[in-house]
């Protein structure tokens, strides 16, 4: 058993944090029905827990882990629930981060007073919720040590149980929860969480029931959906802001409470200064952006339905392709083979994006190109959420765009699905690719030591080439893929055709042998990419 949380157990705690809300998401999902029910509070505290993960993965050296929790929580916070636990890892930030291990007496205090400055986040807080769940926790928790238990597994199990209690009281509080024989989801997911931090501190996981959809009672005027949207436009409006101050923020929240509702703001401090998390449900999404532009730089503006229709039923005869890309020059080469292209920026690409390409394609079988190993995981989250949705989707685990092409250019509808997916992954695992990049730091490679500025040839990866000019270290790279044999070359050119041109010269003169496909993508992507067969 722990006797007081270090960075290491902090970083344990998150990681079986995800690993219990990923365990539940489908039956948290379930459970939503306030403030609107749309099914989402279970993917938004998964998504939120996983911004968490990546950004403890990045972590400093030194930094201390409740300060890259609180930071990689709020800037990656989704939804109502998502935002309220960000400021609930950020409360017990401010006041555990820097004075070393947390012992029992600490971390009451510290969950005591995150779960009361929650309420102080949210514009309207309402009991029966996440809310009264995290306040429960933090009165158990400083209850517990009052009592004479300041044991640091004391305190944990206290404020676990504490929580349990309180999730299950909800149905009492709210008669949204009430009426449909629930209990809050955005409580139960913080249940999980602290569920997971008693697993962490003693080792032996909590024994709870299951989560599972009580009877509904029936609806007053009759059905069995008594807690649907109410009529009229909504839509959940989230930002990130920047360049702000606390004054500016405080205007903004008065203005968001006045045109809408389930306010969430959050703050956290970055590297480049305090940046806050915004959250609101309104009906005038325009007034909801403008608002935050006139308080800052809003950025990362995401906007959902409240009240989305069910997608349409794919057409079972249908069989489409959706690849990532990094560009919109890509996106047309893609769009021209007849792929459904998602460009990927570069504040990354979330996988309600991904789930939407492949139901907007209308069909019922479906081939997802990552193009990326950074994005494979996501695409295999959007493939697992589609499949949900009655598309049967398979993930061909493209590394880079010219094998994804390969992979195209195989492709056979006519073919049984399965078939047609193994041949698709047997072209892209025959590409070796490689790819001609500028290196914007001083950076250690397997080549050597690069320099802003130097022009690298990396090959599978793995920097090969380092030098100046672009077409010598291209070409370079070409002979070095070539030397192992191929058939056919494929040159996807960025922002510079003479370097396209100095290459398919360098092929036609070196390798005549060797075919040669010529794509210009235009800017916006790497300046060259290259596939051999």
């Amino acid at each position: 058993m722990l006797e007081a949380l270090d960075d290491a157990a902090v970083g344990r705690w998150c990681r079986a944090a995800h690993a219990a809300l990923a365990g539940a998401r489908g039956e948290l999902d379930d459970l939503n029905v306030f403030p609107v029910p749309d099914g989402d509070t279970g993917t938004n505290l998964l998504l939120t827990a996983e911004a968490v993960l990546a950004a403890l993965d990045g972590r400093v050296d030194g930094e201390p882990a409740w300060v890259v929790v609180a930071r990689g929580a709020v800037l990656g916070a989704r939804g109502n629930s998502g935002t309220i636990l960000a400021q609930l890892l950020s409360g017990l930030s401010e006041r555990l981060a820097g004075k070393g291990p947390a012992d029992g007496p600490a971390f009451a205090e510290a969950l005591h007073r995150a779960g009361r400055t929650a309420y102080g986040a949210v514009a309207d807080p309402e009991e029966g919720t996440f809310l009264t769940v995290a306040r429960a926790a933090g009165e158990a928790a400083t209850a517990a040590v009052a009592g004479g238990c300041t044991a640091l597994p004391e305190v944990v199990r206290a404020a676990a149980d504490g929580a349990r209690a309180a999730l299950d009281a909800t149905p009492g509080q709210l008669a949204a929860l009430r009426d449909a024989g629930v209990v809050d989801a955005g409580g139960a997911g913080l249940s999980l969480v602290l569920d997971a931090l008693v697993t962490t501190v003693t080792g032996v996981e909590p024994a709870r029931p299951p989560l599972v959809r009580r009877p509904a009672r029936p609806h007053a005027h009759g059905g069995d959906r008594p807690h649907q949207p109410p009529p009229g436009p909504g839509s959940e409006v989230q930002y990130l802001l920047a360049d702000s101050d606390e004054q500016a923020v405080a205007r903004l929240q008065e203005r968001l409470a006045a045109l809408g509702d389930s306010l969430v703001v959050v703050g956290v401090d970055t590297a480049a200064g305090r940046e806050w998390n915004v959250h609101v449900h309104v009906s005038d999404v325009g007034a909801a952006i403008e608002a935050g532009i006139e308080a800052g730089r809003p950025h990362r503006i995401a906007v959902t339905p409240l009240a989305p229709q069910p997608p349409p039923a794919p057409d079972p005869a249908a069989r489409a392709v959706v690849a990532i890309v990094p560009s919109e020059g890509m996106a047309r080469l893609f769009e021209a083979e007849g792929v459904r292209a998602v460009t990927c920026g570069p504040d990354g690409l979330t996988e309600e994006e991904l789930v939407a390409a492949v139901v907007d394609s209308g069909a019922a079988t479906v081939v997802l190109l990552p193009n990326d190993a950074a994005l494979t995981a996501a695409a295999s989250h959007a493939a697992e959420h589609a499949r949900g949705l009655g598309r049967d989707v398979a993930v061909v685990p493209t590394r880079s765009p010219v094998q994804a092409l390969a992979a195209v250019a195989v492709a056979d509808p006519a073919r049984r699905f399965g078939d047609d997916v193994i041949t698709m992954a047997e072209a892209a695992a025959a590409t070796r690719w490689a790819e001609v990049t500028v290196a914007d730091r001083e950076a250690l490679t397997s080549a050597g030591r690069c320099h802003p500025g130097d022009v690298l040839g990396s090959a599978e990866g793995d920097v090969v080439v380092i030098g100046r000019d672009p077409a010598e270290v291209a070409c370079d790279l070409l002979d070095r893929l070539l030397s192992a044999g191929g058939e056919l070359a494929t040159v996807v050119v960025g922002a510079e055709a003479g370097l396209g041109d100095a290459v398919c010269a360098h092929l036609a003169g070196r390798h005549p042998t060797v075919e040669v496909a010529r794509y210009d993508c235009g800017a916006g992507g790497v300046p060259l990419l290259v596939g051999v067969e």
